[in-house]
């Protein structure tokens, strides 16, 4: 289990608080005042800080990215602030953005960056790469930020702190460039993350405290391990830390019960899902989830936002996946559907936990872990395969049953090598089929108006399709699927000489769309995943700086579009929306 976290008294603030006239209590849920009984000593994010004066700005739409306001850093103490709030709102000629003006630094727009001309596609990423490098060994007092004691590589664009699972992607680009020094940095940041707050939240920000991500920091340390022997042994401590985390609550769990992160299905098979500690709207898209709350009366509120806040925690906010209908946001159940990814990377974790445990000369921990895994592996083979279908997908815990639904998540068994010979196989044609195109791998067969559906291609899941089919000897669809999405970015890159987080793979050379946000810049993991798969392509003996006009070892004339084979058209519905 995880170090407990020294507890500080809150009768302090519950005193000011009611002393400021209850402003706190009076907008509160009881489940919000039980979670601020049960505070900790860690930060607390912006939406709990200003109450009242957060659902203010954030419902008065002063800002065109709600995330905006959640990163402005208060020039004094939050609580005289929301004081100053109350007194001065009903007066005459109250002017709300003025008031955040007077009393909030807002985050500062970057510089610009505008690349040297005639930069070929590699130079242009290595260029970038310390453009997007941060240092914030210290914060403010009232930050959302979360300090870090080394340096770290942020994605871009509105995306101005780190991301967990993000940089596992990012960092195979960083060891391309041969900047081992910026893995080693970002690699013990998130050790120390694990270490202060038991887990690696979402990013480095108070509001993200309360989710995990993708848990990629086993790759990570794997990764280093290819350059500094000794990290598997280093980082034990911290692997066994975050295995707990996901794990709290498992060894109390009866069949067919959940808690938190764990579930235990009716065949005792034990695994797990994505979850936030929080059931409140995420503190960065807060008017979204009210909105979607609002449109969606059937539903408890607190069900919605708690399913909103684990669709963030899986990475793929928001998608077809976690829905019963695509046409509605509100329908999302995230935390009733037992993820084929996440289970396959806690697989992964599994085992590095017993390669660690040898590393460290501990054979029983070695022998347990290993243990774990076998277990895991069963369970995701006899629950998380649709043998109808013919490829692994998630669990429905409401109908005790696999989906049918066919995504890029169905890689992942190949990707940690947990899949049965004979059943990747069968993933590997129904990706031909129904999810590689000419701009790469499809996210989804559902065209829903979500970012993580079609036609959105996103790089960490080219590269988990792509490592995954190499080690069940898919190479020509490996290397397909890598020349496919290559040629996306490059053509992009040529069109606008940037990198962009999402692709549109229904053709090549547009970036993706929808989602809750604009088309961002930068862009870290798609930086990563392009250099490695330039080495994947051309080789490292014979390396390419840009991506070849037609596949190596193919027909000289074949072109991304003319190589798309025959698949079924994307499944259509109306844009989901938070309305």
């Amino acid at each position: 289990m995880t170090t407990p976290v020294l507890r500080r008294s809150t009768s302090l603030l519950f005193a000011v608080q009611l002393a400021l006239g209850g402003a706190f209590f009076m907008l509160s849920t009881p489940t919000a005042l039980a979670q601020e009984a049960q505070a900790q000593s860690q930060p607390q994010p912006p939406d709990v800080l200003l109450g009242p004066l957060f659902t203010a700005v954030q419902s008065a739409k002063l800002f065109p990215d709600q995330k905006t306001f959640a990163d402005a850093v208060p020039k004094s103490d939050p609580l005289m602030i929301l004081a100053d709030y109350r007194m001065q709102r009903n007066q005459s000629g109250f002017d709300l953005r003025h008031f955040v003006n007077v009393n909030f630094t807002l985050p500062a727009e970057g510089e610009k960056y505008v690349p040297p001309e005639g930069q070929n596609l590699r130079e242009h990423i290595d260029g970038l790469w310390p453009v997007l490098t941060r240092t914030t060994d210290t914060a403010g007092k009232w930050d959302s930020l979360l300090p870090l004691p080394e340096s770290y590589v942020v994605p871009g664009g509105r995306f101005r702190e780190i991301y967990y699972w993000d940089s596992y992607f990012t960092m195979l680009g960083l060891a391309e460039s041969g900047r081992w020094d910026n893995i080693e940095d970002m690699v013990a940041n998130f050790a120390h993350e694990i270490d202060a707050w038991g887990h690696i939240p979402n990013g480095n920000r108070s509001y993200y405290l309360s989710r995990s991500q993708p848990p990629f920091f086993s790759f990570m340390v794997e990764l280093l391990a290819t350059h500094d022997k000794d990290a598997l042994k280093t980082y034990l401590p911290q692997l066994k830390k975050e295995y707990a985390y996901w794990m709290e609550g498992s060894d109390a769990l009866a069949p067919g019960e959940a808690h938190k992160r764990v579930v235990k299905l009716k065949d005792g098979s034990l695994l797990n899902r994505y979850w936030d500690d929080r059931d409140t709207p995420r503190t960065e898209s807060w008017l979204d989830d009210v909105t979607t709350a609002k449109n969606n009366p059937d539903r408890p509120a607190t069900e919605i936002y708690r399913d909103l806040r684990a669709g963030a925690a899986s990475g793929w906010d928001f998608s077809s996946r976690w829905m019963d209908n695509p046409q509605q946001l509100g329908s999302i159940h995230t935390t009733h559907i037992v993820p084929v990814d996440l289970n396959a990377l806690l697989y992964q974790l599994e085992k590095t936990l017993a390669s660690a445990s040898t590393a460290a000369g501990d054979s029983a921990g070695a022998a347990r872990y290993n243990a774990l895994a076998n277990d895991r592996q069963r369970a995701i083979e006899a629950n998380l395969w649709n043998d109808k279908q013919g490829w692994y997908a998630d669990y429905d815990l409401r109908k005790q049953a696999v989906r049918d639904q066919l995504t890029a998540a169905a890689l992942y068994p190949l990707y940690v090598k947990a899949a049965a010979r004979d059943r990747a196989d069968k993933v590997a044609a129904a990706t031909r089929a129904q999810l590689l195109k000419a701009g790469g791998l499809a996210t989804t067969t559902v065209n829903s108006g979500q970012q993580w559906d079609a036609p959105n291609g996103w790089a960490p899941l080219q590269w988990v399709a792509t490592e995954g089919l190499i080690n069940y000897g898919q190479k020509d669809l490996a290397m397909d699927v890598t020349w496919r999405f290559l040629t996306n970015v490059q053509h992009t890159y040529n069109r606008e000489h940037k990198l962009v987080e999402k692709y549109d793979i229904s053709s090549t050379g547009t970036g993706g769309g929808g989602g809750e946000y604009p088309l961002q810049d930068g862009f870290g993991w798609t930086n990563g995943v392009t250099l490695k798969m330039l080495d994947l392509l051309c080789g490292k003996e014979t390396p390419c700086d840009e991506v070849p006009e037609t596949r190596p070892g193919s027909t000289p004339s074949t072109t991304p579009a003319q190589a798309a084979q025959p698949a079924a058209q994307p499944q259509t519905a109306a844009p989901a929306s938070a309305q």
